[in-house]
């Protein structure tokens, strides 16, 4: 089986390294990846510029490309030149993540809309993350990548597997959960300051905030109790109730 691995962080990170390590033992390798760290990129892709590609190599992988645009682009792009080499990519996987992808933090995580892009391109698809900026326990994080792999016949081609382990050795993580997107929300979201110029400027910063609630049935709960969580996405944004209660009183 052919597999097509992106992420956000960059061909250099750690984390797609280790992942195309463990994906390998299991199918044949193919990287996308950009050129530099594009994280919260989202699913945007380039328009009005030329996206150059570069071949490289790239250890564990039967080909790999380096790519001048978004975690979204590689997967678009990925698809069509490996195409053109003649290789059917089966399935996308896009991570190891250097940071948890949770609950509406999704909505603007290039690592998670690596992945729903290959969904877009008819392809079943995973993401995984580890829950830190300097992530060095990656472990249980191929481990359940390759889990996911193994049930690729059953995979469907509209759903993302959104996977999150805690940056610890496996043996002092709880366990793992099968949960559903939370709210992600941030102690002093904003840094503000002053610009040369006197203008207000602005950083995004802050940490996670912590929740009360032991309710392990929500991602962000989960993983703040210690869980690796996983969470199958959907790209419909439909409210699909709203959408029948609507009609009896929008439609003409």
């Amino acid at each position: 089986m052919n597999i097509l691995i992106a992420n956000d962080d960059g061909i250099q990170a750690e984390g797609i390294r280790r992942l195309a390590e463990a994906l390998s033992e299991r199918a044949d390798v193919y990287i996308a990846a950009p050129r530099t760290q594009m994280s919260a990129a989202a699913h945007s892709i380039t328009m009005r510029k030329d996206i150059t590609v570069e071949r490289t190599t790239f250890e564990n992988a039967e080909g790999a490309i380096i790519v001048d645009g978004t975690p979204a682009d590689c997967v678009k792009i990925g698809m069509r030149v490996f195409k053109e080499d003649g290789i059917d990519i089966g399935m996308v996987f896009s991570g190891i993540n250097h940071g948890s992808n949770l609950g509406t933090d999704t909505l603007y995580s290039g690592t998670v809309s690596a992945a729903i892009e290959g969904n877009l391109c008819g392809v079943p698809a995973c993401a995984v993350s580890v829950s830190s900026s300097n992530a060095c326990h990656f472990d249980l994080a191929c481990d359940l990548a390759l889990k996911t792999l193994a049930k690729f016949p059953s995979l469907d081609n509209l759903t993302t597997i959104n996977i999150n382990t805690p940056n610890l050795p496996p043996e002092e993580i709880a366990g793992v959960k099968v949960c559903r997107l939370g709210i992600r929300e941030y102690d002093n979201w904003f840094d503000a300051e002053k610009s040369e110029g006197g203008l207000p400027k602005f950083r995004y910063s802050g940490e996670p905030v912590v929740y009360d609630s032991k309710n392990t049935d929500i991602d962000v709960i989960a993983m703040q109790e210690g869980y690796a969580t996983i969470t199958p996405l959907f790209f419909d944004l439909t409210n699909h109730e709203k959408v029948w209660a609507m009609r009896r009183t929008w439609e003409l």
